[in-house]
């Protein structure tokens, strides 16, 4: 007979110290691996360029169906059961809650009781740092801005986008234990995304581990979106385009950072891998699509101490990623992360530059100091105005270090009222009124040859600013930046 108690971890094998300081995990939506990284992708910035910058690693696995026991296997271990594989659309309790081999809990619903530990716990035990960035958790004007999810018992209101309003509970992790919600850790680091980029100012305020929640639009799942723009892999791939260049630029990823960009799950694949075992309280963790698990969507993995451009063909689920997280941490193995021969991310497959040669845009012994500006230009004739957008091309270049060559070029887009600008955000909405001089940015598509297209515009006086920015954070001197004035009609 099993025992109400506190969930136990495997301890993690003695290894050598990880060179990884600070952990991003980015989670997209529902694409399988030939979908996202085949012939014929729709996310070229991730399947193309990122994946060339950095470790492509085509063997990743889902671990069930739908989204909900995919996110909670990456903070817990826990395997499916029937209501996180239908999503819960009610917060319902999890009972009995009783521990079983493995540390599986062992029972039915949707809120784990306080014996069942996430590695937030760890790290928050350990003093160790970490945050849950949920974009669009703070957009409601009636739910909490922090920590934001049903009361018990209550219905799930964020199953479908709300227009300004595109969070998701179910892909928010954290807020179905007990062990994270009914502590002050909840509101203090489950937090909107848009407090990333103030974390990011330094490597004492970046946490050690991240995890980042795009929207329902922004992760690929709607298409259309709410707001009406296509959505799909090409808005995941926009996404990436803005936040993947920030968190690069960033004294903490350049101080031992690494990036995991992954999916919940494939489609309708329910294939699965790393001897994934089906837990005790689902028959078929494949829900409505019979199979073992939640098939394969591979994952990019970015890092100074990734070599550039390899293929690392090594098998990987959630619980892997779990496991890899503990060990860079030195942190005990949680549920289904401690199987026996299981392979963690961020081992000796994925860190695999050479010992002793300084990490890409690194200052170690030897490494280049790139303190060079960017430079941008648009191409002579490329700029197209109308009532359906701002077009426009150019090209970018940075002489600096090799390893920090151009990662991104910026356009701010404005329209001017008066003596201020009401400057177009990613949504394709305008912003408050504000000085002129404090501009919102949008990527450009491409980086030494690229690209810009808005959305259709009213008619009016608007203003762009363009910028390109390098791998080591240099952005284009303000005297340089390209500024152009146009008029829609």
């Amino acid at each position: 007979m099993f025992a109400l108690v506190a969930v136990t971890a495997t301890p993690a094998a003695a290894a050598a110290p990880s060179p990884i300081k600070h952990v991003f995990v980015v989670v997209l939506e529902n694409k399988g691996y030939d979908n996202t990284f085949g012939p014929k992708t729709k996310a070229p910035y991730l399947a193309r360029t990122l994946a060339a910058e950095g470790q492509l690693v085509p063997n990743y696995y889902g671990i069930g169906h739908s989204s909900l026991d995919n996110y909670i296997a990456m903070v817990s271990g826990q395997a499916p059961n029937p209501q996180t594989q239908g999503d819960c659309p009610i917060f319902t309790e999890f009972a009995p809650g009783t521990i079983g081999p493995d540390g599986q809990a062992i029972g039915q619903g949707c809120v784990y009781p306080s014996t069942v530990r996430t590695v937030a716990n760890q790290l928050s035990e350990k003093g160790l740092t970490w945050k849950g960035y949920m974009e669009d958790m703070g957009n409601s004007a009636t739910e909490p801005k922090t920590c934001r999810h049903p009361p018990i018992g209550g219905e799930d209101k964020t199953e479908a986008a709300r227009p300004g309003d595109q969070y998701a509970g179910r892909h928010n992790p954290f807020i179905y234990f007990h062990a994270v919600i009914d502590s002050p850790i909840c509101d203090q680091n489950v937090v909107p995304l848009d407090r990333l980029p103030a974390a990011l100012g330094s490597a004492d305020t970046t946490p050690n581990f991240s995890f980042i929640t795009p929207n329902l639009c922004s992760d690929a799942h709607d298409q259309p979106c709410i707001d009406g723009s296509p959505g799909g892999l090409p808005a995941a791939d926009r996404f990436l385009m803005e936040w993947v260049p920030r968190i690069q630029a960033s004294p903490g990823y350049r101080d031992g950072g690494l990036i995991m960009i992954t999916f919940d799950e494939a489609g309708s694949d329910a294939t699965a891998c790393c001897d994934e075992q089906p837990g005790f309280n689902t028959p078929n963790p494949g829900g409505l699509n019979q199979g073992p698990g939640g098939g394969r969507t591979g994952a990019v993995v970015l890092s100074p101490y990734v070599q550039p451009g390899v293929v690392n063909q090594t098998p990987y689920n959630h619980y892997s990623l779990l496991r890899g997280i503990e060990d860079v941490f030195g942190l005990s193995h949680l549920g289904y992360a401690g199987r026996a021969g299981l392979v963690g991310v961020a081992g000796p497959a994925m860190i695999n530059r050479p010992a002793g040669e300084p990490p890409a845009g690194g200052v170690g012994a030897g490494a280049c100091r790139d303190r060079t500006r960017p430079t941008s230009t648009v191409r002579r004739g490329s700029l197209r105005v109308t009532r359906g957008g701002v077009r426009l091309r150019g090209v970018a270049r940075d002489r600096g270090c090799p390893s920090a060559r151009v990662q991104r070029v910026e356009v701010a887009l404005a329209r001017r009222v008066g003596s201020g600008c009401r400057f177009v955000r990613r949504d394709g909405t305008f912003s408050p009124r504000r000085r002129c001089t404090r501009p919102t940015f949008l990527p450009a598509r491409g980086t030494a040859a690229w690209r810009f297209a808005s959305r259709p515009l009213k008619p009016g006086r608007y203003v762009l600013r363009i910028r390109a920015v390098d791998g080591a954070g240099n952005r284009e001197a303000a005297a340089r930046r390209r500024t152009i004035s146009v008029r829609v009609r």
